[in-house]
């Protein structure tokens, strides 16, 4: 499930393979753009914008594609057997050059825009985790602007901050020991506070990692890293998870007995994820069984994980659902 770290991993592999090259083969397999030739140009760079991909080619053209939930780029030296992408009829794209060759399957988004009309594709975005323009100020900033917008759908809304997939979703709500489905200006000032460099933190530690992995990451940042932004530097004892800044309760119901503000010390054979499909396995913090229910309008599969005990807010069973929904922009 492709999330800002998979984009930036991928933007990677493509731009040590293409950038600085001529293409010597271009195939877009699109209608729209099936007479486009790119064929004779250098490949200039591969940049990702939060979860888009955007390969520069000189004469000032730009190839725009995302990966959404199952699309993927794969990398192939010359010669060497196209595997592990699925099959022909799957592929939308291929770029050449003289020594690899990169191939699109199932992107649901591809389109030549100039370089200069960027911002018709990413414009939208919010700062970017991983990217130059990173400014957690705005970021946290675009996420308080609805307070009433549940804290799983405000992450996920790349308007507000770019990155943030369904998995790192439910893994920051459960470090911020809150619900997916809490009203975001519910959540205390403190946490929120923490929120963009918990998540910065988070997409950084894992952009260079083959396997994805949360459990260890708040633990082994590095002794230099400033301890008002780590959360596992926090003392449980005092913060408290069920009050707000303004002091109004989130519930009435005792507070968790350890807040997640911090992470536990991972042990040996520590999963690779808190929450995140790991239903019904044990919480690591506290023993309770993971749950798990869909969130969002319904439009796509948003499967969401949390402790019923460690997190604190509404969840479904507990509360009636929304009837306001909000799109979720990529």
């Amino acid at each position: 499930m492709p999330e800002g770290d998979t984009v930036w991993q991928t933007a990677k592999r493509l731009h040590t393979a293409l950038a600085g090259k001529v293409l010597t083969r271009s195939d877009l397999r699109v209608p729209k753009y099936a007479t486009a030739d790119l064929t004779g140009r250098t490949v200039l760079d591969v940049t990702p914008r939060g979860k888009h991909l955007l390969t520069r080619v000189e004469g000032g053209l730009t190839l725009h594609s995302h990966l959404r939930m199952d699309g993927a780029w794969r990398v192939y030296a010359n010669g060497q057997r196209w595997s592990g992408g699925g099959p022909a009829h799957q592929i939308r794209v291929i770029l050449g050059t003289a020594d690899r060759t990169a191939v699109g399957y199932r992107l649901p988004v591809l389109e030549l825009l100039r370089t200069t009309d960027e911002d018709r594709a990413v414009g939208h975005l919010g700062p970017d985790l991983l990217g130059p323009d990173w400014n957690p100020e705005l970021a946290l900033a675009n996420l308080l602007a609805d307070p009433t917008r549940p804290l799983g759908e405000a992450l996920l809304d790349q308007r507000n901050l770019a990155g943030i997939g369904n998995i790192y979703k439910s893994e920051l709500c459960f470090l911020l020991g809150a619900t997916p489905w809490l009203p975001i200006g519910a959540l205390p000032a403190d946490r929120a506070a923490k929120l963009p460099a918990i998540a910065k933190l988070l997409l950084e530690a894992n952009r260079d990692r083959p396997i994805r992995n949360t459990t260890s990451t708040l633990t082994t940042s590095s002794p230099n890293q400033n301890r008002a932004t780590n959360p596992s530097t926090t003392n449980p004892s005092t913060t408290n998870p069920s009050t707000t800044a303004a002091g109004s309760t989130l519930r009435s119901t005792p507070t968790p007995r350890a807040p997640n503000t911090r992470a536990p010390t991972p042990r040996p054979h520590t999963p690779d994820l808190f929450v995140y499909g790991r239903t019904p396995r044990p919480c690591l913090r506290c023993g309770t069984p993971i749950r798990t229910a869909d969130q969002g309008d319904g439009s796509r599969e948003r499967p969401t994980y949390w402790c019923p005990t460690c997190q604190v807010g509404p969840a479904p069973g507990t509360t009636p659902r929304r009837k306001t929904q909000h799109r979720t922009t990529n």
